[in-house]
């Protein structure tokens, strides 16, 4: 039986936007973030993260960096009980690199798309939670619903989203509306 999921951008969404973030010395949490995982995953929902890292495909930092990350924040949450149950990134960027054109650059659905696949996610029923009108795209090609958070780039994106997009001032009120309304 499909499961519902809560796809979290990383980005500016869990963490404090740092262009480029790829090692673990320069992560920061947004505050509540680590919260918010763990009562999504107190909930029952399955928690995936998708991300654009175009820094591979320009060069600044390997695919083996992203997850050498992924591996750090799974240590720091599960020291706080808490657990991400799939990491999703798209390497590629339109300019750069060998691969130009892909569907897994947000707001393209693909990461969406494979991770439903692997951990039978039912779509419709989920969430998307990010910073960027990109995080909304990919909500709304596959019929999730889309949240945008006022953290990292959220509030100057905002205008691009539309009036009917939910907006959140971050994680942790997202995760509590999303808990809120699975529950009525």
């Amino acid at each position: 039986m499909p499961r519902c999921a809560v796809f979290l951008d990383r980005d500016g969404t869990l963490n404090v936007e740092k262009e480029y973030l790829h090692r673990a010395e320069d992560w920061q949490w947004i505050p509540g973030a680590i919260e918010a995982i763990r009562l999504l995953n107190t909930a029952g929902l399955v928690v995936i993260v998708t991300t654009n890292q175009s820094g591979v495909a320009r060069g600044f930092y390997s695919e083996q960096a992203v997850r050498d990350l992924h591996a750090s924040v799974d240590r720091w949450l599960m020291a706080e009980g808490a657990r991400v149950d799939g990491y999703y990134y798209c390497p590629h960027h339109p300019n750069y690199g060998d691969v130009r054109d892909c569907d897994c650059r947000k707001p393209s659905p693909g990461l969406l798309l494979t991770a439903a696949r692997e951990h039978d996610i039912d779509l419709a029923n989920s969430y998307v939670v990010g910073d960027k009108a990109s995080d909304v795209g990919a909500a709304q090609a596959v019929g999730a619903t889309p949240i945008l958070v006022a953290t990292g780039y959220g509030k100057a994106e905002r205008a691009k989203v539309g009036a009917k997009v939910l907006f959140m001032p971050d994680v942790l009120v997202a995760a509590r509306d999303i808990v809120a309304r699975r529950a009525r």
